[in-house]
C-alpha cells in the first residue's frame, strides 16, 4: 500500500471516528441516554433502551476504534448496522435530503463504515500490525 492511500485511508478514519464519537458524546452527555432512550420509543424503534445504549456506545467506543484502526471490519458492520437502523426508524420517511431530515447523510455514514472498515487498514492502523501475519497468509 503507497503512503498517499494510508494518509487517505487514516483521513477518513479520522474523519469518521470523530463524526461517530460527537453522536455517541451527543446521546451520552447531551440529551442523555433516558432522552435517547424516550426518543426511540416515541419513533417505535424495537427495545428502546437497548437501543439507546447500542447507538450511544458503538458510536462512541467505535468511532475511538475507527481512529485507532482496530478491528476496522467489526466496528464497520457494527455501525453501518447502527446507521440502518437510524435510516429505517428515523430518517426514511423525510425523504433522501438530510435539510429535510432525510436519510442523505446516514446513507453516507453506512458506505464510508463498510469502505473503511473493509479496506486494507493502511500503516496508520492497529490492525495493519496486529493482523499482519493473517494478511501474509
Amino acid at each position: 500500500m503507497t503512503a498517499i492511500r494510508s494518509l487517505a485511508l487514516f483521513a477518513a478514519r479520522i474523519i469518521l471516528g470523530f463524526t461517530f464519537i460527537m453522536h455517541g458524546w451527543q446521546k451520552l452527555h447531551t440529551n442523555g441516554i433516558s432522552n435517547v432512550e424516550k426518543g426511540f420509543d416515541a419513533m417505535g424503534i424495537p427495545a428502546p433502551a437497548l437501543a439507546a445504549q447500542y447507538a450511544t456506545w458503538v458510536e462512541l467506543v467505535g468511532g475511538v476504534l475507527l481512529i485507532l484502526g482496530l478491528l476496522l471490519p467489526l466496528v464497520g458492520i457494527l455501525l453501518a448496522a447502527d446507521m440502518i437502523g437510524a435510516m429505517a426508524y428515523a430518517h426514511w420517511d423525510s425523504g433522501f435530503w438530510a435539510a429535510d431530515g432525510g436519510y442523505e447523510l446516514v446513507l453516507v455514514l453506512i458506505a464510508a463504515s463498510l469502505a473503511v472498515g473493509f479496506a486494507k487498514p493502511g500503516l496508520a492502523a492497529a490492525d495493519h500490525y496486529l493482523f499482519r501475519q493473517q494478511r501474509e497468509d
